[in-house]
C-alpha cells in the first residue's frame, strides 16, 4: 500500500455508534472538521479495520459491555510496545456505569465522553486523542530510525571487517616472499657483513609491517570486545622479557639508553602472556619512536597491594594536556605533522588499554606537556597460585629431524612458493612446488610427500578442496597438511580444519615457529583431524 494511503488510514477515526443515524451524523460532524472517519456496523468490521490502522476509535458503551469485546482486547493487547491506541467512549450522563468502568479497566487509554454530546466537546476529545496518536507514531518513527541505524552500523562493522580481513590478506601475500628471502641471506650470507647487515635492516621493516597488519585486525576484535585469553600463572619478569627482546632491535637503532628494573622474586600474574607482553611491547615501541635518538627510555617494576606495577618512563616528545583524557582512544594521534617521529595508526595504546582491563587492571598516561616525557602506569593483580601448565601432546623431536624429508609447496604465487621452497631446502627437506590446486593433488598422489604446505585462497581449486580431495583417499591419510595462508581469522581457522587441514599458519610465517612446527611433526597428529 502506498504510503501516503496508509498514513490517511492511521489518521482516521473508526466510528461504532448506536444506531446508523447516529453514526452518519457523528461521521458528517468530524468530516466537516477535516477528520477523516470510517464508520464500522459490528464489533467485528471494527476490528478489521484496525488491522489496517486507525489514529483512535469512537465506540458506545453499549459495545463494550454485554458484547464482551474479546477480539478488540486481543489487538490490544498485540499493540507494539510504541502504541497505545486512543478510544473514545460515549457514555450516558454521569459516566460510572459498569461497561464504562470495565473500558476503563480493560482498554487502557480511555476517554470518556458523555451523551447527549455538545459537538464542540466531541471535535476536542477526538482532536486529543489524534495528537495523542500522532505522538506514538513519532515515537515509533523515531524506534525505526534507530533500528534503521542500528541495521546500518552493523553493516558497516560487518563491512568493515571484511574489508580489514581482505586487506591484511592481500598484504600478508607479497610479505610471505619477502621474510622468506630475509630467511635465505640470512643463512646464505656467511661473514659478509654487509649483507648481514642488510638482511637485518629488511628482517625489521618486515617486522613492522607484520605488526601493523596484525594491528588492523586488532580494531575488530577490540570494537567487538572478541578478544580471547589464554590465562595462566606467568611472571612478570617472563612477560617483561619477551617485551623487551621484541622491542631492543627498535629501541638500539634509535642509541636510547635503555634500563629495566623488577622487584626481586616472584611476581605471579594470572594472564595470557603473549597479550600482557603485548602490552608492554607497544608501550616500548612508542617510547622508541617517540623519543628523539639519544633519549632515555626506562621499564620500572614493583609490588604495591596485591597489584603488579609497571610504569615506561621515556624522554620523548610527551603529551598536551588536553590529549591525556583521550589518549588511550582509538585512531587518536598526536599531531605528528612537523615529521619529526614516525606515525602509526592510533591502534596500539587502545589495545593496550583493552587487555590491561580484560585481565582485571588499569593504564594511566601521565605527561608534563609537550617535550617533557611520558610515563605509562600499568597496573596488574597479582596472584598466588599458578596454573598448572598444559603437557603437550606432542612430543619434540631434534632440529635435524627436517632432513631427507619430502615436502610439497602448493601455492598459485610463485615467488611465496619458491621462496619457502628454498627455505625448506635449506632446512634438509627435499622439496616440490606447485603452482595451482589441480597440479598439487596429482603431485601429492605420485610422489608421496610427508607435509604438504597448501594455500587456500588459490584460483581454480582451492586450498579447502585440495584438502578435501587429498583426505578423501586412505592412502593419503598420514599426509600432515598445512594452511599457510593470508586469512588468519577464527572462522578462517575453523574452515580449515573441517576440510581436513592439521595445522594453520599464517603469511609470512615466521622462522622459528616454522621449525618447532616441523620438528613436532614426529607422528601423525590425532586431535587436530576433523
Amino acid at each position: 500500500m502506498p504510503w501516503h494511503k496508509l498514513a490517511r488510514l492511521e489518521r482516521r477515526i473508526l466510528l461504532l455508534a448506536p444506531t446508523l443515524k447516529d453514526a452518519t451524523l457523528t461521521c458528517e460532524i468530524l468530516q466537516q472538521e477535516d477528520i477523516d472517519c470510517e464508520i464500522c456496523d459490528d464489533m467485528p468490521t471494527l476490528c478489521h479495520h484496525l488491522d489496517v490502522g486507525a489514529g483512535a476509535l469512537l465506540v458506545p458503551e453499549e459495545a463494550i459491555g454485554p458484547l464482551r469485546p474479546l477480539a478488540l482486547l486481543a489487538f490490544l493487547a498485540r499493540q507494539p510496545p510504541w502504541s497505545d491506541l486512543p478510544i473514545l467512549v460515549l457514555a450516558r450522563p454521569g459516566a460510572d456505569s459498569a461497561a464504562v468502568a470495565q473500558a476503563m479497566d480493560l482498554l487502557g487509554n480511555v476517554i470518556v465522553v458523555e451523551r447527549p454530546t455538545r459537538i464542540s466537546a466531541l471535535i476536542s476529545a477526538v482532536r486529543t486523542a489524534l495528537r495523542a496518536r500522532q505522538r506514538q507514531y513519532q515515537i515509533r518513527e523515531h524506534l525505526a530510525e534507530r533500528i534503521r541505524s542500528e541495521e546500518a552500523l552493523r553493516e558497516g562493522d560487518r563491512r568493515k571487517d571484511e574489508f580489514l580481513a581482505i586487506l591484511a590478506h592481500e598484504l600478508r601475500n607479497p610479505l610471505a616472499p619477502i621474510r622468506n628471502s630475509v630467511h635465505i641471506l640470512r643463512a646464505t650470507s656467511g661473514t659478509n657483513p654487509t649483507v648481514r647487515n642488510i638482511a637485518e635492516m629488511m628482517e625489521r621493516q618486515v617486522n613492522q609491517m607484520i605488526r601493523l597488519v596484525d594491528d588492523l585486525l586488532e580494531i575488530s576484535r577490540i570494537t567487538r570486545g572478541k578478544i580471547d585469553l589464554k590465562l595462566e600463572g606467568v611472571e612478570l619478569s617472563d612477560v617483561v622479557e619477551s617485551a623487551v627482546e621484541t622491542c631492543r632491535p627498535a629501541i638500539e637503532a634509535r642509541g636510547h639508553r635503555f634500563s629495566v628494573k623488577l622487584p626481586p622474586g616472584s611476581t605471579l600474574i594470572e594472564g595470557d602472556p603473549v597479550r600482557l607482553a603485548q602490552v608492554f611491547t607497544n608501550l616500548l615501541n612508542n617510547a622508541a619512536k617517540y623519543t628523539d635518538p639519544g633519549g632515555r627510555i626506562e621499564l620500572v617494576g614493583r609490588r604495591d597491594n596485591g597489584f603488579a606495577v609497571v610504569e615506561v618512563t621515556d624522554t620523548g616528545r610527551g603529551i598536551p594536556e588536553e590529549m591525556l583524557h583521550r589518549i588511550f582512544d582509538l585512531f587518536t594521534q598526536i599531531d605528528v605533522s612537523q615529521g619529526r617521529y614516525p606515525g602509526g595508526l592510533g591502534i596500539g595504546l587502545t589495545l593496550a588499554k583493552t587487555l590491561v582491563e580484560s585481565h582485571g587492571g588499569s593504564i594511566e598516561a601521565k605527561s608534563e606537556g609537550a617535550g617533557r616525557g611520558s610515563r605509562f602506569i600499568v597496573r596488574l593483580p597479582v596472584t598466588q597460585t599458578a596454573r598448572p601448565a598444559v603437557p603437550s601432546t606432542r612430543p619434540l623431536v631434534a632440529a635435524g629431524a627436517l632432513a631427507a624429508r619430502r615436502i610439497l609447496v602448493v601455492d598459485d604465487n610463485r615467488d611465496a612458493a619458491d621462496s619457502l621452497a628454498i627455505v625448506l631446502g635449506l632446512l634438509g627437506a627435499e622439496v616440490r612446488t606447485a603452482y595451482d590446486g589441480r597440479s598439487g593433488i596429482e603431485i601429492v598422489q605420485s610422489w608421496l610427500p610427508a607435509i604438504v604446505f597448501l594455500d587456500i585462497g588459490m584460483a581454480g581449486t582451492d586450498g579447502y578442496e585440495v584438502a578435501r580431495r587429498i583426505r578423501a583417499r586412505p592412502e593419503l591419510e598420514d599426509v600432515r597438511l598445512i594452511a599457510l595462508t593470508g586469512w588468519g581469522q577464527e572462522k578462517d581457522r575453523q574452515n580449515s580444519k573441517a576440510a581436513g587441514f592439521d595445522y594453520h599458519l599464517t603469511k609470512p610465517v615466521d622462522l622459528a615457529a616454522l621449525q618447532l612446527l616441523l620438528d613436532s611433526m614426529e607422528s601423525p597428529p590425532q586431535s587436530a583431524r576433523p
